[in-house]
């Protein structure tokens, strides 16, 4: 069995991120750059990112949500890599 050359980035961002399209903005980027996973709130008004595909494209994806949409205003990203689980689409929740 071949491993997979995809990996797995964990993402809580911080700020003005919450009812602004963030997740919507990121599962554009995500699905338009063959990127996998999920965007979610959570109960402290982060938003939740958990995205799958190319070491690359995922390193990108980092630049593009420290912007984020128009009217959202990041103020911090943490970051945790992992090992993909192989997932499919990428979903809102």
């Amino acid at each position: 069995m071949t491993k997979s050359n995809k990996e797995r980035v964990t993402v809580m961002v911080s700020g003005d991120v919450q009812g602004v399209g963030y997740r919507a903005f990121v599962r554009r980027y995500a699905l338009n750059n063959a990127l996998t996973g999920y965007a979610e709130n959570t109960y402290d008004g982060r938003v939740e990112i958990v995205a799958e595909g190319d070491k690359e494209d995922l390193k990108h994806l980092l630049v593009i949500l420290q912007k984020g949409p128009t009217h959202a205003k990041v103020a911090a990203i943490d970051t945790t890599w992992g090992e993909s689980s192989e997932l499919e689409n990428f979903f809102i929740y």
